[in-house]
């Protein structure tokens, strides 16, 4: 089976893989959730997901003092000392490093 046959969940390891797959596939959208932790100024983490044919891309970023690893957004604190990611900071470096501006980003919440 071809690396573009996949089907299922695919670990996607690096930031520059994730953006040539989007690139590849222009999805009509990307989904992403923020997600923290309990308390939530450990650790805060962003996972990016294309959806393509049979297979969902999975991406994760982890946080390195202020910013993100491997995209270098921004990490924010709240008047709590909470350390969170802002969506708007999401979808303006997806949509920037894509060079499509209008491409829909959802954020969804798992359980």
């Amino acid at each position: 089976m071809s690396k573009d046959a996949r089907k299922g969940v695919v670990r996607v390891k690096s930031w520059k893989e994730f953006k040539q797959l989007a690139i590849k596939f222009q999805p009509e959208a990307i989904a992403y959730n923020i997600e923290q932790s309990v308390p939530a100024r450990e650790l805060t983490s962003l996972r990016l997901i294309i959806p393509a044919g049979d297979a969902y891309y999975v991406f994760l970023d982890f946080p390195e003092d202020d910013r993100l690893r491997e995209t270098g957004i921004p990490l924010h604190r709240d008047k709590y000392g909470n350390r969170y990611i802002s969506d708007d900071d999401v979808v303006n470096f997806v949509r920037k490093e894509l060079k499509r501006e209008d491409l829909p980003l959802y954020s969804y919440w798992t359980i």
